[in-house]
């Protein structure tokens, strides 16, 4: 059995877009060159700022994005599956093995389905059981898995509270019994407290049923609750990767320090600067050439304006994508 469940290999998305009947064709360059590997098992956090691309990512994983380059090798046990050429007779077996957890809990449930109805679909569309009855039981376990109550099955979604919604959309993932779940957002919707208690529902299970998750945040201190490895996303590219601790004691790239100096403390004797960055995230339609990160960085020199960083290790299980990360003490 493959050490990695997700293997991702010089992976590129872009959208092409027009201004008009005779504007210019034009491309989002949403994802360029990723190289990624997810370990079985993990809790794997995702981060950048909005409209980075790590959404795209995610769903570039579970075939919901078209892939313009690259490939997505999804191992599932003996078998793989290569996303971007998915047989027909294979897209079931993929669906069940990696799902999705929405970001919005009251846009992601129909409302006029019963709660039932709504955790027992996937089972349904995808012939999971043999009978109603098998489909009930399982639908009552995975809800007291999530904190459900029977009589909560009855209702309709409007009846709930926005943690309670997530719960139900956490509990339809869960109920193929997939063993990788992209969770995209999935608390940004909900209070702290609220967050809290979600967070800590998906640890359990995971550390129960050994899911693996794709954690999708702009959170830092989210992140860091959760996630084992966390690996940081710049206008399409991935610029630093590092298990978590060691991603948070010591930053190797300078937008991951920025992003973490900016987590707010609750120590009243801490006294930390925020590192400001100067200027706005370039568009995607017109990504800077060399290292993206440059209009931005205090950093930069004339090597980062034309050459493209080489993603690389640094130190033991620490990767990133910066020509001077050796030099640079941040």
């Amino acid at each position: 059995m493959s050490e990695s469940i997700v293997s991702i290999r010089d992976l590129s998305v872009h959208f092409p877009i027009t201004g008009g009947w005779f504007g210019p064709k034009l491309v989002v360059r949403a994802l360029d060159d990723i190289d990624l590997e997810i370990k079985r098992g993990q809790f794997f956090g995702l981060v950048g700022e909005s409209g980075s691309g790590k959404t795209t990512l995610g769903r570039a994983i579970l075939k919901a994005a078209p892939i313009s380059k690259g490939e997505i090798i999804f191992h599932d046990g003996e078998r793989e599956f290569d996303v971007n050429n998915l047989a027909k007779q294979d897209v079931l077996a993929f669906r069940r093995q990696a799902q999705l957890i929405f970001q919005d809990p009251y846009a992601a449930l129909s409302p006029r389905m019963t709660v039932r109805d709504i955790i027992a679909e996937p089972l349904e569309v995808m012939k999971l059981t043999q009978s109603k009855d098998e489909t009930n039981q399982r639908v009552r376990d995975i809800a007291s898995e999530c904190r459900l109550n029977v009589e909560h099955l009855r209702r309709f979604p409007h009846a709930f509270s926005g943690g309670q919604r997530q719960r139900i959309s956490i509990a339809r993932a869960l109920v193929a019994k997939p063993s990788f779940l992209v969770a995209d957002e999935s608390v940004a919707a909900l209070d702290v407290s609220i967050q809290a208690d979600i967070l800590n529902l998906l640890k359990s299970l995971q550390q129960e049923h050994g899911f693996t998750f794709f954690f999708i945040s702009h959170d830092l201190s989210v992140v860091a609750h959760v996630c084992d490895v966390v690996a940081v996303m710049y206008l399409g590219r991935l610029v630093e990767m590092a298990p978590s601790r060691k991603l948070f004691s010591r930053q190797r790239h300078p937008y991951t320090a920025a992003l973490l100096s900016a987590i707010p403390s609750l120590d009243p004797d801490h006294h930390h600067k925020a590192i400001k960055l100067e200027g706005e995230i370039p568009s995607p339609l017109s990504p800077p050439p060399g290292c993206r990160f440059h209009t931005r960085c205090s950093f930069a020199r004339d090597r980062c304006r034309v050459e493209k960083p080489e993603w690389r290790t640094i130190d033991d299980e620490h990767f990133v994508a910066c020509h001077f990360a050796d030099e640079l003490d941040l």
